[in-house]
C-alpha cells in the first residue's frame, strides 16, 4: 500500500484523494491540475497561481533548468521553491519532453533525480521514453524495455523525501499499457503518469486516450495515484476524471493565450470570433471581447492566460463536487455532447463499464438517465449481474404498472428501463429511483429487456408474464422464449 494517497471519495473510476508531498510539507487535493511553468517564460506567476488561482501544485522541467546556466545556478543556490516563488508542492519533469521531440538529451535518470533532489523538487521524473501512438509493435515493446530500466535506475537513486514518478508507456497497445502498469506498480516509486497521450488529444482521439488510461488502471492498483501527462484543456477533465486520473498539467492555458485561443468547458474559441464571453470569471466581468482585442500584445495574452486558468480550475472544482454529489457521470455526458469526439471518448468510456463497476459506489446521487448511452452505465451492468441471485418464486409478473390487486401472481416485480425488473422492496433504493424521460429510447428498454433475460435464466422453474409499455419490436425480441407478454396499452396478450 502506498499511504502517501489516500481515498476520500469516489464515482466511476473517479475519486477524490489526498497525495501527501513530505518534502513540501503539503497534502494536495486530487483531482488536481498542476499549471505548467517554463522557468523562461512566466505568463502568470507563480505566486500568483498560488494567491488567486488556489494551486496547490505545479510543474516545471528540471532539464530546462540543468540546461541554462544561470538557472541552474540560481536553482542549486536558492532553491527551486525561492526561483519560483512558490510555496506548494513542485513537480519537475525530467526532458522526456525534449527527448520525444528532438531524439537526444545530455543527461541520465541518476544525473537528472539527483539534480531534482539537489534543487529541491518534491516530487521527480526519470528519463523515460515516450513512444509516441501507432508505431510498430516492435519498437513499442524496446522503448517500453528502456523506460522499465529507467524506472529501476530510480530506483537506486537516493532521493530522500522527494517522491519519484513512475511513467507508464507503452504506445496505443493496451496490453503494453496494462503491462507496464503492473511494472511501474511493482517498483518502490510513487506517482504514476500516463504518457505520451498528447499526440493523441491534440487529434481529438479521445476515445483511444481512453482505452490508453483504462489499460494502463488494469495494471496499477487502486491506492496508485495516476497523473495524465499533458492533459491539460478543461473540456476533458470530468471523462478522464471518471476513468481514474488524478493529476493533470496543464500549458494549454498559456499556449493557447498566445495565439488568442479562448478555452470554455465546451471546447476552444478564438478570440476574433467571440462577441461575447460566456464566463462570469474575473477577466470576463471587468471586459468584453472588443476591449479585450484592444489591448497590446502582452497585456491581452496574460489576460487570456487568465481566463484559461480560472475556467480550468473551475472545471476541476466541478468535478469535485460531482463525484462528492454523485453524479460525475451525468458531467461526463453533459461534456460529451460538446464535441463529437468526446461523445467518442464517452462511449469508450463505457466500453470499460465493467472495469468502472469494480469502483463504482453501490450507492450515490440520483441517477438521470439522459440518452443511449446511459443504458451502459456500470449501475446497469451492476443489477443485470446481480439480479441473478434473487430467488422469484412461481409466478411472477414483471410489469411497468401499477401492482395488481385479486391477481394470482406469488410476486409484482417492477419493471424500470433501463434497468429491467426488480423487486417493490427496492424501489426507494439506487438506481431504481432514477430519472428516465417518458419518451424513452430504444437503447433503454433494451437494456431493459437484458435485465429481463438475466433473472428469467437465473429462475428456469419460474412462469414469468412481462406487462410492457409498448416496448419496440427490437426490445421484445431480447426477451426470452415462453415469457408471457401483455402490452400495457391495451393490446392482446401473447406468449413470445
Amino acid at each position: 500500500m502506498r499511504d502517501h494517497f489516500e481515498l476520500r471519495d469516489g464515482d466511476a473510476a473517479g475519486r477524490i484523494g489526498e497525495l501527501s508531498v513530505p518534502r513540501a510539507g503539503v497534502t494536495v487535493e486530487t483531482p488536481a491540475l498542476m499549471a505548467v511553468v517554463n522557468p523562461n517564460i512566466r505568463t502568470i506567476s507563480p505566486a500568483r497561481l498560488e494567491s488567486d488561482f488556489g494551486a496547490e501544485i505545479l510543474i516545471t522541467n528540471s532539464y530546462i533548468i540543468h540546461k541554462n546556466e544561470d538557472l541552474h545556478e540560481t536553482a542549486l543556490d536558492v532553491g527551486l521553491h525561492e526561483l519560483l516563488g512558490f510555496d506548494g508542492a513542485i513537480v519537475t519533469d525530467s526532458g522526456s519532453f525534449q527527448l520525444a521531440e528532438y531524439g537526444d538529451i545530455e543527461v541520465t535518470t541518476r544525473e537528472i533525480l539527483e539534480f531534482q533532489r539537489e534543487i529541491g523538487s518534491d516530487i521527480g521524473t526519470p528519463v523515460d521514453i515516450p513512444t509516441p501512438p501507432d508505431v510498430s509493435r516492435e519498437q513499442a515493446e524496446r522503448e517500453l524495455r528502456l523506460t522499465e530500466e529507467a524506472l529501476a535506475d530510480a530506483e537506486g537513486v537516493d532521493t530522500g523525501e522527494m517522491l519519484v514518478n513512475a511513467p507508464v508507456q507503452g504506445s496505443t497497445y493496451p496490453d503494453l499499457r496494462e503491462e507496464a502498469g503492473r511494472h511501474a506498480y511493482a517498483t518502490d516509486l510513487d506517482v504514476f503518469p500516463v504518457g505520451a497521450v498528447v499526440p493523441l488529444m491534440n487529434n481529438y482521439r479521445y476515445a483511444d486516450m481512453i482505452d490508453a488510461v483504462a489499460a494502463a488502471k488494469r495494471g496499477l492498483g487502486r491506492d496508485a495515484p495516476v497523473h495524465l501527462f499533458g492533459a491539460g484543456h478543461p473540456m476533458m477533465f470530468a471523462l478522464a476524471v471518471a476513468a481514474g486520473c488524478d493529476l493533470f498539467d496543464s500549458a494549454a492555458y498559456a499556449i493557447y493565450a498566445r495565439d488568442d485561443r479562448y478555452l470554455t468547458v465546451r471546447g476552444t474559441e478564438q478570440l476574433d470570433d467571440l462577441e461575447y464571453f460566456p464566463c462570469s470569471c474575473a477577466v470576463c466581468s471587468a471586459h468584453d471581447p472588443d476591449e479585450l482585442r484592444a489591448y497590446g500584445d502582452e497585456e491581452r495574452e496574460r489576460l487570456l492566460a487568465e481566463h484559461n486558468l480560472h475556467v480550468s480550475f473551475s472545471e476541476i472544482r466541478r468535478v469535485k463536487q460531482a463525484i462528492r454529489s454523485g453524479n460525475l457521470l451525468e458531467l461526463v455526458e453533459s461534456r460529451a455532447r460538446g464535441h463529437p469526439a468526446m461523445l467518442d471518448g464517452y462511449r469508450a468510456l463505457l466500453d470499460h463499464a465493467e472495469q468502472l463497476e469494480r469502483e463504482d459506489p453501490i450507492s450515490k446521487g440520483s441517477f438521470f438517465y439522459l440518452s443511449a448511452e446511459s443504458a451502459r452505465r456500470p449501475e446497469v451492468r451492476r443489477h443485470h449481474e446481480r439480479i441473478g441471485r434473487l430467488d422469484a418464486g412461481e409466478t411472477v409478473l414483471l410489469t411497468q404498472g401499477g401492482k395488481p390487486s385479486g391477481d394470482t401472481y406469488d410476486a409484482a416485480w417492477r419493471v424500470v428501463p433501463p434497468f429491467g425488473p426488480f423487486p417493490r422492496a427496492l424501489s426507494e433504493t439506487y438506481p431504481f429511483t432514477a430519472e428516465v424521460p417518458e419518451r424513452t429510447d430504444r437503447s433503454a428498454y433494451e437494456a431493459a429487456a437484458e435485465g429481463v433475460s438475466r433473472l428469467v435464466a437465473a429462475n428456469p422453474e419460474t412462469t414469468f408474464v412481462l406487462a410492457h409499455d409498448d416496448w419496440p419490436a427490437s426490445a421484445l425480441a431480447r426477451v426470452p422464449e415462453g415469457v408471457e407478454l401483455e402490452s400495457l396499452t391495451g393490446e392482446s396478450r401473447a406468449e413470445n
